[in-house]
């Protein structure tokens, strides 16, 4: 399935990952709509992507709305052929330092977001009889790492719920595909949640390292267009995945072994 001309629906689009596909997607001559809180964000990356392009703010916690934002966006161009869920929101603190408000959030920001606004469209998908439903979780949703308890459990969450979403809709028309990024060079790190609910605002060196934003964006697409499950995208931390299989305890003493934190 090619992404040609699909009107697609890309939240987190701000910034990192989603502004990425935003400018790949728009050579594609894809119509566009970009979703997140930051408006002035939004306005950039719209200016920056040469195709139809059009912004929806609103904030992702904001899920008791969702079925308004669905009723704007299908507004806009008329349908949507693919939602990304992209936006979300990283954690860097100690299970027994972390307030329970934290743990709170990251369900509500990784989670429920993603459920409420994929909740909200699947009728639209199942009155068309297609659709696409792009997830885009972390290999934090495969297996775990100290300092991320909560965000590897919203992913865990995202994980399970899709899978199903997949096997009672895949008679509509509807495809399911959980895009799992491992280190990616954007502002996740420094954006991350720490114990009190604070930003970290700063980076760590295997985000330094990870993958440019374009090069995972690319991967990215071509992984929704030939409707895989999962895709694993990222350098030697994708081989976790397998490990998690096959070896857990050397997986286990592995993660305990790096410096990743």
């Amino acid at each position: 399935m090619q992404l040609n001309d699909k009107i697609i629906w890309i939240t987190g689009a701000s910034s990192g990952i989603g502004e990425g596909l935003a400018y790949v997607l728009a050579k594609k001559n894809c119509k566009l709509i970009l979703s997140g809180r930051n408006v002035f964000e939004l306005e950039r990356v719209k200016a920056n992507c040469n195709a139809t392009t059009e912004i929806l703010p609103f904030d992702l916690s904001d899920f008791d709305h969702a079925k308004e934002h669905v009723a704007k966006a299908i507004a806009l161009f008329g349908k949507i052929d693919v939602l990304i869920n992209n936006g979300g929101i990283s954690q860097r603190s100690l299970i027994a330092e972390t307030d329970f408000a934290v743990d709170k959030k990251l369900i509500e920001v990784d989670y429920l977001s993603l459920v409420a606004l994929t909740k909200a469209l699947l009728p639209h998908f199942i009155q068309k009889q297609s659709g696409h439903f792009v997830a885009v979780t972390s290999l934090m949703g495969k297996f775990g790492s100290p300092y991320r308890s909560g965000y590897c459990g919203a992913k865990h969450a995202v994980h399970g719920f899709y899978d199903v979403l997949r096997m009672e809709h895949q008679k509509d028309g509807i495809d399911v595909t959980l895009i799992c990024p491992g280190f990616v060079q954007t502002n996740l790190a420094k954006k991350s949640l720490t114990g009190d609910g604070s930003l970290q605002m700063t980076d760590d060196q295997a985000t330094k390292n990870g993958l440019p934003v374009p090069v995972f964006a690319s991967r990215m697409i071509k992984a929704i267009e030939k409707r895989k499950f999962e895709a694993y995208i990222g350098r030697k931390e994708v081989l976790g995945v397998y490990l998690k299989r096959l070896f857990p305890r050397l997986l286990h003493y592995s993660v305990l072994r790096s410096k990743v934190r």
